[in-house]
């Protein structure tokens, strides 16, 4: 008990201590450019809860403000300032005495010329023109623009980026000099900077592996020997390394002291276990609560392939899946074979599938690619009319989907198409011949003007485009397999509707039944929410949704959704959540996704 009476004084003396009133009280006279930031940095702040300073104490840290004042407007780009800190007496007990700092900033200092110089191979070479050119044209302090310090130590920090991020990883600045003119209120830059010599990609040094060995990482990495150093592709090298399940972590660093000619590039990896089991819960608008359990064998014994087994189960849906890969070849590629079993209610009607592939495929940074022969096997009962029927189809497919975006998992501008062909037959007494078609598109189109500052073409926000269209040719639908048909509705799809939900119109009803053409749409305004002046990672949207299945062109009968809804950038990718109102059903649903695919 001793104790706990203890703990409680103790946690009050920090009360006790800032009930005490203040030593004095400090008031800034100054424009609004300038007082929130000597607000923020003057160290007269710092003594106000010092309660025994005597006035000679006090008028000694006035001056020292004053001074410390002149040199932090200094850094904004105010030269000739006038400052005065006045301190009032204090006339009784009861009153505290007050502290007037006075500012009139006068004129800030712009900049006057700016003269860039280079030495080393960038000067040299003609293909790195460009790079010169870059370097000089995205310079953010132009002539006429305001000067401040921190602005000056920015523009330095983004020349060394861009000089580093391509060629010249050892690139300086040799020299800098801002000479500023307080009469004039202007300032000339200049810069020297000195490149180094031009690196070329070399060897690859590998460090950390065990399981797997050296030629897995060199095949992940995808380094060409001989060329042109630049940062991103070591960081996409990174990437690819951790994403592909071999290795928990990856580090990718330039030798510098290595022949520029053959510079050596070392590799760090930490290998992800052989084995591995992961239990998962989860929800979604789409297919409500989850849980999974995945059993992961990195390198099969014998073969050599990585093996994954999960077993999913969700509100309307039970699947088991085994997807066996090979490590990639020389030329990316990989071999798979896998099997997909599952269960799902869709509508009134309860499907039981099956698939099995075999193939190829490669995923790259822009364009992904797969073809392989498939097996496909669906069970359907229909519990209205309590019909069974069970179809089966073999088919030759492609696969790709080809990205163009400026950034991941958060694009604000680019572009995406993807599609999947197929042709096969059904199995059967009577083989029915067949094609299949799916293309997907994706466009993102900023709104805000060239011409704007970021802060206002940031604010404009972006149009997200999205499209898709399927057709299955056949002679008879009734022949094809229920799981190669399409159905629209959900998270990704119309919102607005359950997944599934879209399916052939009967007499102008919305029924769960696949149809042989598919057609969806969107139109959806993104755009960033400012919190406090500042564009947070939180961003809202508006959007229609639209989207028709029928066995005809001619009987698509679009299903609108509208609504609007929030984003936020989170580590794991785009979490948004979106209300949606269903023009057809005159009905609202809340649609929840996680992360950005295409």
């Amino acid at each position: 008990m001793r104790r706990f009476v203890w703990c409680l004084a103790l946690c009050a003396m920090p009360l006790i201590v800032l009930a005490e009133p203040a030593a004095f009280d400090v008031r800034f006279d100054a424009p609004e450019e300038v007082r929130p930031f000597l607000e923020r940095h003057l160290d007269l702040q710092q003594y106000r809860a010092v309660a025994d300073l005597s006035d000679s104490e006090l008028s000694r840290l006035a001056l020292l403000a004053q001074t410390q004042a002149t040199d932090l407007l200094a850094t904004l780009g105010y030269f000739a300032p006038e400052v005065s800190v006045e301190v009032t007496p204090q006339q009784d007990s009861k009153t505290v005495r007050e502290v007037i700092v006075k500012v009139v900033p006068g004129a800030q200092t712009r900049v006057r010329g700016v003269h860039i110089s280079f030495a080393g191979a960038i000067a040299t070479d003609s293909r790195a023109r460009d790079q010169m050119q870059l370097i000089e044209g995205s310079w953010t302090m132009p002539a006429g623009s305001a000067f401040s310090q921190s602005q000056w130590d920015s523009a330095k920090l983004q020349v060394v980026k861009r000089m580093t991020s391509e060629r010249f990883p050892a690139g300086r600045i040799a020299s800098a000099q801002a000479d500023v003119d307080p009469d004039t209120q202007s300032a000339d830059l200049t810069l020297a900077i000195d490149s180094g010599p031009m690196y070329r990609i070399g060897d690859l040094h590998v460090q950390g592996v065990n399981r797997y060995g050296e030629d897995l990482v060199v095949r992940l990495a995808r380094l060409k020997p001989g060329a042109e150093y630049v940062q991103s592709d070591l960081v996409e090298a990174q990437q690819r390394l951790t994403d592909s399940g071999y290795f928990d972590s990856a580090q990718l660093t330039l030798d510098q002291a290595s022949d520029p000619e053959h510079a050596v590039i070392n590799a760090v990896v930490k290998e992800s276990s052989m084995q591995k089991l992961v239990f998962g819960v989860g929800a979604s608008t789409d297919t409500g609560a989850r849980v999974s359990v995945e059993h992961t064998d990195n390198q099969v014994p014998g073969i050599g392939w990585r093996m994954v087994n999960k077993l999913t189960v969700d509100r309307d849906t039970s699947s088991f899946s085994s997807d066996w890969t090979s490590k990639p070849d020389d030329t990316k590629w990989r071999w798979e074979v896998s099997a997909l079993l599952d269960t799902q209610t869709v509508g009134d009607t309860d499907v039981t599938g099956q698939r099995y592939r075999a193939g190829r495929f490669v995923l790259d940074r822009e364009l992904d690619q797969s073809y392989y022969l498939q097996l496909d096997r669906a069970d359907t009962h229909s519990r209205d009319t309590d019909i069974s029927v069970s179809n089966e189809a073999l088919s030759v497919n492609y696969a790709f989907a080809r990205r163009q975006f400026d950034s991941m998992p958060f694009p604000s501008g680019g572009w995406a198409i993807g599609g999947e062909f197929a042709v096969g037959s059904t199995l059967g007494p009577l083989p029915e011949p067949f094609g299949r078609v799916l293309m997907r598109w994706q466009d993102f189109l900023p709104l805000g003007d060239a011409t704007q500052n970021t802060f206002d073409r940031q604010l404009a926000g972006r149009l997200s485009l999205r499209a898709e269209a399927g057709t299955v040719v056949v002679n008879d639908p009734s022949a094809i397999p229920f799981t190669q048909l399409f159905l629209a509705g959900g998270d990704n799809s119309v919102r607005g509707y359950r997944y599934q939900q879209i399916g052939v119109a009967e007499n102008g009803q919305i029924t769960a039944e696949p149809g042989r053409y598919l057609a969806t749409g969107t139109v959806e305004w993104q755009r960033p929410i400012v919190l406090n002046g500042v564009i947070s990672q939180w961003e809202s949207d508006v959007f229609v949704d639209g989207g028709a299945v029928a066995n005809e062109p001619s009987a698509l009968d679009l299903k609108i959704g509208i609504g609007a809804g929030v984003r936020y950038k989170s580590p794991i990718g785009p979490l948004q959540l979106d209300l949606a109102y269903g023009i057809a059903l005159q009905q609202f649903l809340l649609h929840f996704t996680v992360g950005f695919v295409f």
